[in-house]
């Protein structure tokens, strides 16, 4: 395949401020498309259409969070008609259930899934006007397996696969695809800062042997929002070096 497959296309990464966001941008963007880019963080934000152009793509950054309804529709007006929609933005606090506040309760499903619902809500009619368009959600293995502090966290997770098949049936008479890349243990930043050594405990246990990257990440929503994956929809492609296979 030709390394421009997303040539003329337009995409918009959410959470692409870092991590497997600022991947995903960079590697669509290298794929020719242009990429627009959304996070809290406009340094960091800058920082990734640094990186998009020094790949020699095209990338936009638009300051959103995407736990607010009112940013969300910001962000979809600003935008515009999209042909991908990565939905990559989520936090992952986490706590035993006895010990789970409503607050944070409350804004993991905002982040994860709330913003995930109302920005497909409000840019899904476009792809379904022209009768084609690619909608991937980046979830987790979390929502397959259970864990003794993350109930919250893999409930959204779980939720945001939920939504995958819904709207891959919702619309799939009209062209428009849905699918979910669920990663594993993946060595981003946030990830080895927030679960500590408990990170280097859940990678031993990968048949793989050893943590993913980012970028890894990124080809697989390549693959889900390229035509290559032209007759999959509904599907959740699980990123994770086997860990769930154990």
């Amino acid at each position: 395949m030709s390394t421009k497959e997303l040539e003329g296309k337009k995409a918009l990464v959410t959470g692409a401020t870092s991590g497997i966001g600022r991947a995903i941008a960079v590697k669509l963007a290298e794929a020719g498309a242009t990429v627009y880019v959304t996070g809290r963080r406009a340094e960091l934000g800058k920082e990734t259409v640094a990186l998009i152009e020094q790949a020699g793509g095209t990338g936009h950054f638009i300051v959103s969070d995407v736990a607010n309804l009112d940013d969300v529709r910001r962000l979809a007006d600003e935008v515009g008609e999209v042909d991908v929609l990565v939905n990559n933005a989520g936090i992952f606090p986490f706590a035993p259930t006895p010990e789970q506040s409503v607050e944070a309760y409350e804004q993991v499903f905002d982040v994860n899934v709330r913003g995930t619902y109302f920005l497909t809500a409000a840019l899904a009619p476009a792809m379904v006007a022209k009768k084609k368009g690619s909608i991937v959600n980046v979830s987790s293995v979390a929502g397959q397996i259970g864990t003794p502090v993350g109930s919250v966290y893999n409930a959204s997770k779980a939720a945001m696969d939920a939504l995958t098949r819904s709207w891959a049936v919702e619309f799939g008479a009209a062209g428009v695809r849905a699918n979910s890349v669920a990663p594993g243990p993946i060595a981003t930043e946030m990830a080895v800062t927030s679960v500590g050594e408990m990170f280097e405990e859940i990678t031993s246990g990968v048949p793989l042997g050893r943590a993913g990257e980012p970028e890894e990440i990124a080809e697989a929503v390549l693959f889900l929002a390229s035509d290559r994956s032209s007759y999959i929809t509904g599907a959740v492609l699980t990123a994770d070096g086997g860990y769930v296979a154990t």
